[in-house]
Formats: structure tokens, sequence, C-alpha cells
């Protein structure tokens, strides 16, 4: 039967009951390797470590002291989602996450524009993380053996200033494309294997973290506190604005909620395993955010993070006056940092996988090596944009551009929940069982959607643009390649 165009953008993959997709698990090709603790550390993983080790020096600057209201009102916001997503991926327990709740609920169109914004995430996202952790494995080189990576080889070709975008033709950053490709390595050799490695690296990292609260407090002086607002002229509200921005800056880091759902095929009871380890895991990020943030502040003035490379362990060593505390914070998060670019880019992999399977990209991002059931492929591809990303740019051009697509791709999984509870409710299917967002369909998701829109706005200009052409992009590929290729054309 003949599909009119409305009628193609808005197909939708059937749910079946209890929240089985229609096409069978079994057939996938990967396997159900990962239990709770494992999936609710690929969530910290992804997400502790981002914020923390790197963004303060980007959020600090915008909202001073009061970046700790920043990362809490990122940490409210991704809340409210993440108890969308808590019943989604009860419902619709599959690899890809949002792309696949959308496919269920919205249609085709709109779950292909939250697959670019979900690639855009995760791409650069690892490519920036993997920049920050070349700084803190300089740290740790100088700390240690008294040497450095030569300046041409542990910097960026393409660089942002207040001047303008400059251009260093002699400059590669070098480590950062080392990691992408050890992490490259690990993901090819199987899901079960990378999964154990991050909560390995996982545990080091929180480990690290209460080691850095722990000193950084002694140095805690309440007077860096003040003023706690940071005044901006033509503010109605002082300090309301920079809030905001520094909010919208650190909000990708909350990216690990989006990547637990990725793994939906490969978790063993995902109906039960995927809404408890997002919530498990937004509950363990918030309280270290938190904590990290606090004793930050409380050790050093607001005006000392702007341009601070290795942040987190020059405070330990100004404290201290010593430098084996840095030593050991930045040998800690050149371990941890590992486990947030080995995440963001097996999420990326997963999400190309999800598509490739609904035939709206090229067959060969979901063809599965039958012996380590991991896409190498796709995973060799992911990782040589990621790692020429990393090696070229500074990570200042990819922070908002990585919030920009979370905070998206939030919004549809938001609208989601309405669109599936009313599916169900027209189907007759039971309104009860397995989680369900607190008071009712419509509530929570509104609050999430506003939310993030709030943080959207307060992005700068240039990341809109960018992200519209990104966006404009997406349009095109669905429409050449996409809308033709879909398994759903033959349904």
């Amino acid at each position: 039967m003949n599909q009119t165009l409305v009628q193609k953008l808005t197909r939708t993959k059937p749910v079946g009951s209890g929240g089985a997709a229609a096409e069978s698990l079994h057939d996938t090709g990967l396997s159900r390797s990962i239990g709770l603790f494992s999936l609710t550390m690929i969530g910290v993983g992804a997400t502790i470590g981002t914020g923390i080790f790197f963004t303060m020096v980007e959020a600090v600057p915008k909202a001073g002291p009061s970046v700790i209201l920043s990362f809490l009102l990122a940490a409210l916001t991704a809340g409210l989602t993440a108890l969308c997503y808590a019943e989604l991926s009860f419902r619709i327990p599959a690899s890809g996450s949002a792309y696949s709740f959308a496919y269920s609920t919205v249609g085709e169109f709109l779950a292909f524009i939250v697959a670019f914004c979900l690639l855009l995430e995760y791409g650069l996202a690892a490519s920036a993380t993997a920049i920050g952790w070349s700084d803190y494995l300089n740290n740790f080189l100088i700390n240690a053996f008294g040497w450095q990576i030569p300046e041409a080889l542990r910097s960026p070709m393409i660089v942002s200033t207040a001047e303008g975008t400059i251009y260093n033709l002699n400059h590669f950053n070098l480590p950062p494309m080392i990691l992408v490709a050890l992490c490259c390595i690990l993901l090819i050799r199987g899901t079960k294997e990378s999964a154990t490695t991050n909560a390995i690296m996982v545990m080091i990292k929180l480990a690290i973290l209460i080691f850095f609260s722990a000193i950084a407090l002694k140095g805690f002086d309440i007077n860096n506190f003040h003023p706690f607002l940071k005044m901006t002229p033509g503010e109605l509200v002082p300090g309301v604005s920079g809030i905001a921005a520094a909010a919208g800056t650190v909000f990708f880091s909350f990216i690990g909620l989006d990547t637990i759902a990725t793994a939906g095929e490969e978790v063993r009871n995902p109906k039960r395993n995927v809404p408890v380890g997002i919530l498990g895991a937004l509950a363990i990020v918030t309280v270290f955010y938190m904590l990290v943030a606090i004793a930050a502040m409380g050790a050093q003035p607001a005006h000392m993070f702007e341009g601070q490379a290795a942040g987190l362990a020059v405070i330990l060593q100004n404290v201290t006056g010593k430098a084996w505390p840095a030593l050991v914070l930045s040998a800690g998060a050149v371990i941890s940092v590992f486990s947030v670019t080995l995440v963001t880019i097996y999420g990326q992999t997963r999400i190309l996988y999800a598509i490739a399977k609904d035939g709206l990209v090229p067959k060969a991002f979901q063809t599965v090596n039958p012996k380590t059931h991991s896409p190498v492929a796709n995973t060799l591809i992911v990782s040589i944009v990621v790692g020429i990303v990393a090696g070229l740019v500074d990570s200042t051009f990819l922070w908002d551009m990585v919030s920009m697509g979370t905070l998206t791709a939030f919004i549809i999984v938001s609208i989601a929940v309405p669109v599936l509870r009313s599916k169900d409710h027209k189907a007759g299917l039971p309104t009860k069982g397995g989680f369900r967002v607190p008071f009712g369909p419509y509530f929570v998701p509104a609050l999430s959607i506003a939310a993030c829109a709030y943080l959207m706005i307060n992005l700068s200009h240039a990341t809109k643009v960018i992200f519209t052409v990104w966006m404009i992009v997406a349009v095109l590929t669905y429409f050449f390649y996409g809308i033709h290729n879909s398994r759903l054309k033959k349904v």
C-alpha cells in the first residue's frame, strides 16, 4: 500500500504488550550481558567526570560561586527527564534510547531528528572529554617525571579565543587520539569486557573525587562565595542569566542518563534494570557534583577558574603546597576520564546500530561480529571521526553543542510519555504495572520540556547557528536516504 508523505513521516514502530518492541530481541546479534550494577556504572561513568573535571573552567566564569546552583538546576532538569526515561525504558526496552522511544511514539521523522541530535551529542562529548583528558595527563607527567608533552603535540590546530578563531597549522593534539584508539580497541573486544572495565574505572573515579573533596575542604574559605551572584548589567533578576548559562554548559554531562537507555538490548531484565539504573545513576551523580563543586569553590576564588587547565589538580596543589595530592588526582583523572570517553563512544555506536537496523542509515553500521558480539565497522568509523575532531579542535567549540543536542533529545523524550500513554489508552492496554511518571502523563513531562527549553535559550548564538546547520543536514539525509530505505516502508 502506498503511503502519503504525512504517513511516512509519522509512521511508528509498534510496541507490544508489556513493553517489548514488535520485533524480537533475540535476533539482533547483541548479547544480554550487562547487569544492574554495571549498567548503573555505565551511567555514572558517562556523567561524573565531564561536568566536574573539565567544565568548571567554562561554567564558573559565567556564574561565579552560584555555579553550585547551576549544577543543581541542571540536575533538577535532568531529574525530570529521568522520570520520563524510566517509564519509556520499561515500555520500550530497546537499543537506541531516545531514538527508539521517539520511533515508537511520535513517528519516524522526529525519531530521525532525535537520532542526529544523539549523534552530535555522543560524538562531540567523546571528543571533548578526550581533549580534557590530555590536560590531566600532562599535569600527571609534570608532577611525576618533571616532563611534559611538547606544546605542538598537545594543543589543537583550531583554537577559540576572545579575539576570534586562531589556526595553528603546526599544532596537533595527539594524546586524545591515542585515548580514542584505546577505547576503540576495548569496545571491539566486546561489551561485557568493556562494561566490567568501565565499572572498575568508575569506582576509582568516585574514590578520587572523595579524596579531592576531603583535601579541598581543608582550604575552605567562605569569603570565596562572596559575592555569591555574578551581576550582569541590565538583568531584571541579578545573577539569573549567569546561573542559566552555566547550567546550559554543564548540562551535557548528564548524557549518562541517555547512555543507560542505549544499552536496552544488552541488559539482563531490562524492564527492571534500566529504570532503576537511570534513577540510581542520577542520585549518585547529583550528590558527587554538589560535593565537589562546593569543595572547589570554597578552596579557590571564582576568578582563578578561567583558563585553568587540569583545574582540580591545581586546586589541591595550591591548598597543600605539595605536588603529591595533585599527582594522585591527575592519575585518577587519567584513569577515570578514560571511562567517560569509552562510554560515550559506546553510546554513539549503539545509536548508529539502532538507526541502521531500521534502514535509515547504511547497513554497515549494524553488522555485528559473531565472535565478540560488537559492531566492529561501526566502532571503527565512529572512533576515527571522534579522534580527528579531538586532535584538531579546541574543546571550547564542543561543550555547548553537546548540551544543545542533549536538551533537544530530552524534550522529545518528554513529549513521548503522554503520546505513549494515549496510544495505550486507545489500544485498551493496561495502564498500571512497571514504573510510571508520577502525577499523571502531563505534569512532569511539561516541566521537563519547559526546563530544557529555558536552558537552550541561554546557550550562545554561535551554538544555535551551528545546531541549525546540523539539523538541515539531518533533514536532507532523511529525505535523500532514510525515507526511501526505511524498513517500515515495506510494512
